[in-house]
């Protein structure tokens, strides 16, 4: 039977708008590129967190608990008082760039409970002081430390200590698409006594203070006995905010203090800072009149010591008239939500999982589902507003983005991370992708069809990168998510022909852009610039090199033999609907044959990427003068050659003769630039094909250096550089300067790219899962003839399964609790580790210390490290006898169908499937 919120989910493909309203609200809205209208292009400067609460955001709005409509128009979040604080807490508080000792980070407590792919149930947890915030001293301490230093954390002023802190528990559930209950509950964790105010807020995005004669919406008093919000907008229609009888509501207006923030004469007696001037001081700056386009219902609750107080609010489409107990039913309703929750991830966990692993992986998808956010900007209008627009008058030139002006994004995106990443990144984006299709493949489908469609694809076919820098270089992994999307879908049964085609065309143009663009003397070597990784190379890759000449790089070449594997297998997909995706099958054999070849030309030449001597893949530094030098940086770079990798079934190979006689020709006409790598002639296991860019030689030389723990193979995963450059840092001499690349297992000591993240050290999960999807695939094709030592030097021996399976229970662990109680994520802060209050909430950062796995970087990056969830879901069911048995992706099978007719559980779909 479908589970309730399957059958929302269903209701959704039919048209109710079960995603109308969402968590769609930024977490930080100040400090974007989109927000910045500087001549400098300094965004953090430009608008700081102290002139958030008085100044009206262009581009889009941020709160906490916040949701919105699907093009962020109404929004409705939480603002608090604690009678302590100087300010009105209505956003989350962190640091910029500068001020952090490592960059930008938020200092908040905050946690993503609970959440359906509907937002038909939400749940959200924030740890708020009941003793003054300390903005100051969080900010102090942390500059003046270094980059060798700690971060001072909020947790280190001993603000908690004592259990001074409110839980603020914040539920929504939906009666109906457009009927939305949300309850607050504040926890008082201390023995004492304590006072807090809680303002549920509503307010539109401000879109009528930047020209033009858009319409006003307006917030106006109710005529009714009890308090409620009349919302009415142009575009939305009407809605109701019904607030608790002994509410007391507020009104001013999400316009700018032009007093504070700029000195000049105020546009309104009652700005978006007037709420909280008159909460705070009993300033008249909230409307005697009840209207507005911003307003609270204001409730002050004592809470006693150890107890907890509850406040109700709901927005819905019926007014006081229709609805005079708006508050009747509304405990059982969160209740039944709460309980659909239950049911519908029990339903997609296998049984196997244990019940701290499920925990897990539920708070990994609650996560993913609590970071969508609606991204709005439009790069024409922002260009033209800053008078940087390079075809309009007065052209300047010299802008961030200025070649991206056809960009208009006003859509719901997955972000990285809603407060340190409040912007689409596009290779994290095809990363999401695999663990939101786990809970929701229609809207996984929807992020690929943005990232490919006409407002975000450059015209020349580039991806865009992140709002920073659009025309920046990610890696392109488009389309491996769009044929994991489309393996999962065959293991239920359906191929989403349309969508396929349509992928396929618009990666065709990226991939069209990075031969022309990235392969300059093209010969099959590619470029990339940072590809994502950052500091991980001895010098920034992404700028002109000191020695001059270029980089030719190992993992970009990689990337785009997994490119070609990709585009390969879509092309074959599709050529069971129509017959003329058989030249693109046969172009994209021959590409990847070309790109693995140049990687490992034939001959004894110090120049390529291979080193025979080392057993290792390097990046070619090629001078001016057409010589090449290794840089021997033992890093991913070397090891994401092991990801391109794919096989290809014999049925393939009957059904389509021609194909593989007009391959088998191609291939013996250049056998002998292909002697380096896979032989794709040979069959292995059940008679696959195996097309990889190292032989099984090469691939037990790299894979002894990777699961060796003195080098990559950490407690929790394989580190981004060998451990042995902890003693054996790697030098390159240039222009009588020294570039140094050393292992560094926690944050970086560089201020490279922005010094808040690290590639010299820690684990990443999206390369991870890319190595144990490589280690499954080659493990397809050998089979259980193929053992290698794992760890090295152990003298225990392994399948590549499992290795892969090895690989895994590293990965989890860093969430899970130890036989010791603990969770390697907490490293050493107790408070997480030893309050039953805070140590089963589960944070899920952006990259984890290479020797112990505590979090580092932005904590709240369930995007890519959301992938964890489809781990223990995938290794909760899969078996070594399955996996080389299963003609499709593993790592891609489903464990229940989510919409449309009802299937049983892996097991029995498996079965079906296996006996076809």
């Amino acid at each position: 039977m479908l589970t309730a919120e399957e059958l929302r989910l269903r209701e959704t493909r039919e048209g109710v708008p079960w995603r109308a309203w969402g968590p769609y609200l930024s977490e930080r809205q100040w400090g974007t590129v989109r927000e910045d209208y500087s001549q400098n292009g300094d965004a953090w400067s430009y608008f700081s967190h102290d002139q958030a609460r008085s100044r009206a955001y262009r581009w889009g709005e941020d709160g906490l608990a916040g949701i919105s409509d699907d093009k962020q128009r109404l929004c409705l979040a939480l603002a608090l008082w604690n009678e302590r604080d100087p300010i009105l807490k209505e956003r989350l508080f962190g640091l910029t760039n500068n001020e952090g000792n490592h960059g930008e980070d938020v200092k908040e407590y905050y946690f993503y409970v609970d959440n359906l792919p509907t937002h038909s149930y939400q749940r959200w947890l924030y740890k708020y002081p009941q003793a003054e915030f300390p903005y100051n001293d969080l900010v102090a301490v942390n500059r003046a430390r270094s980059r060798h230093e700690l971060e001072y954390e909020l947790v280190d002023t001993g603000i908690f200590d004592e259990g001074r802190y409110f839980d603020v528990e914040v539920e929504y559930a939906k009666g109906a698409p457009e009927d939305i209950m949300c309850r607050v509950t504040v926890h008082n964790r201390s023995s004492r006594d304590a006072r807090v105010h809680v303002l549920p807020t509503l307010w539109f995005r401000n879109t009528w203070s930047w020209g033009g004669d858009r319409p006003r919406p307006r917030l106006t008093r109710a005529g009714s006995a009890s308090p409620v919000i009349r919302a009415e907008h142009p575009e939305l229609g009407v809605y109701y905010l019904h607030a608790a009888a002994d509410a007391d509501l507020l009104f001013c207006e999400n316009e700018t203090n032009a007093a504070r923030i700029w000195g000049a004469p105020a546009g309104t007696r009652f700005p978006k800072d007037g709420i909280g001037d008159h909460l705070l001081s009993g300033a008249a700056t909230v409307n005697p009149d009840g209207e507005g386009t911003k307003a609270a219902a204001h409730v002050a609750l004592q809470v006693p010591g150890g107890g907890q107080a509850s406040v109700l609010v709901r927005l819905t489409r019926e007014g006081p008239e229709a609805l005079a107990a708006p508050f009747a039913g509304a405990v059982e309703l969160i209740a039944r939500r709460r309980a659909e929750a239950d049911e519908f991830y029990e339903a997609i966990t296998p049984p196997t999982v244990s019940d701290d692993a499920k925990a897990v992986m539920r708070q990994a998808l609650a996560g993913m589902l609590w970071s969508k956010q609606c991204y709005f900007f439009d790069v024409d209008r922002w260009l033209r507003e800053r008078n940087f627009h390079p075809l309009r008058a007065p052209a300047q030139r010299g802008t961030r983005n200025e070649s991206w002006f056809h960009m208009f994004n006003h859509d719901v995106v997955s972000m990285p991370d809603k407060w340190e990443y409040p912007w689409y990144a596009a290779w994290d984006l095809a990363f999401h992708c695999i663990p939101l299709a786990m809970v929701d493949p229609d809207f996984a489908k929807n992020q690929i069809n943005l990232m490919v469609s006409q407002e975000y694809l450059h015209p020349t076919g580039q991806m865009p990168a992140y709002e920073w820098n659009f025309g920046d270089v990610n890696p392109p992994v488009h389309a491996f998510a769009t044929l994991f999307l489309q393996n999962l879908e065959s293991d239920l049964g359906e191929t989403d022909v349309p969508f396929l085609r349509e992928a396929f065309r618009k990666l065709l143009l990226n991939f069209t852009w990075w031969v022309n663009r990235k392969d300059p003397t093209g010969h099959n070597v590619f470029e990339g610039g940072f590809l994502g990784l950052d500091n991980i190379g001895v010098f920034d890759r992404s700028a002109a090199l000191p020695t001059g000449g270029r980089l030719e790089q190992a993992d970009g070449t990689a990337w785009m033999a997994m490119f070609s594997q990709n585009m390969l297998e879509l092309a074959l997909t599709l050529l069971d609907n129509d017959p003329t995706y058989e030249e693109f099958v046969l172009s994209f054999v021959e590409r990847f044959f070309w790109i693995a070849a140049a990687m490992d030309p034939i001959g004894d030449n110090p120049d390529e990427m291979w080193d025979e001597e080392d057993g290792f893949f390097y990046d070619v530094l090629r001078l001016p003068d057409g010589s090449g030098t290794k840089i021997k940086v033992r890093s991913l770079v070397g090891l994401l050659p092991l990801c391109a990798s794919t096989v290809i079934e014999p049925e393939v190979l009957e059904r389509y003769p021609e194909i593989a006689k007009r391959a088998g020709a191609f291939i013996e006409r250049n056998r002998d630039l292909l002697v380096n790598i896979a032989d794709p002639m040979v069959p292995g296991v059940r008679g696959r094909r195996l097309l990889s860019l190292v032989n099984e030689e090469k691939l037990r030389r790299v894979l002894a250096r990777m699961l060796d723990e003195e080098r990559f193979l950490g407690p929790h995963g394989i580190r981004s550089i060998s451990r042995w450059h902890l003693d054996h840092p790697y030098s390159f001499y240039a222009g009588g300067a020294e570039h140094r690349v050393q292992y560094e297992p926690a944050e970086s000591t560089s201020g490279m790219f922005g010094g808040n993240s690290n590639w010299r050290g820690p684990v990443w999960f999206p390369i991870n899962v890319l190595l144990i999807r490589a280690l499954i695939t080659h493990y397809r094709y050998y089979g259980d003839d193929l053992t290698v030592e794992c760890p090295t030097g152990s003298g225990t021996m392994m399948t590549l399964f499992e290795v892969a399976q090895e690989l895994t229970r590293r990965l989890t662990a860093t969430f899970l609790r130890g036989p010791d109680g603990r969770r390697p994520v907490y490293g050493a802060t107790r408070l997480f580790q030893e309050d039953p209050h805070w140590r089963d909430l589960i944070l899920f950062y952006e990259y984890f210390h290479g020797d112990n796995g505590a979090g580092l970087g932005a904590s709240h990056q369930t995007g890519w490290t959301g992938l964890v969830a489809r781990l223990i879901q995938a290794f909760g069911q899969l078996d070594a006898d399955s996996v080389l048995n299963d003609p499709r992706w593993p790592l891609a099978r489903p464990y229940r169908r989510l919409t449309g007719a009802p299937v049983g559980a892996a097991a029995d779909a498996a079965a079906a499937r296996l006996a076809r």
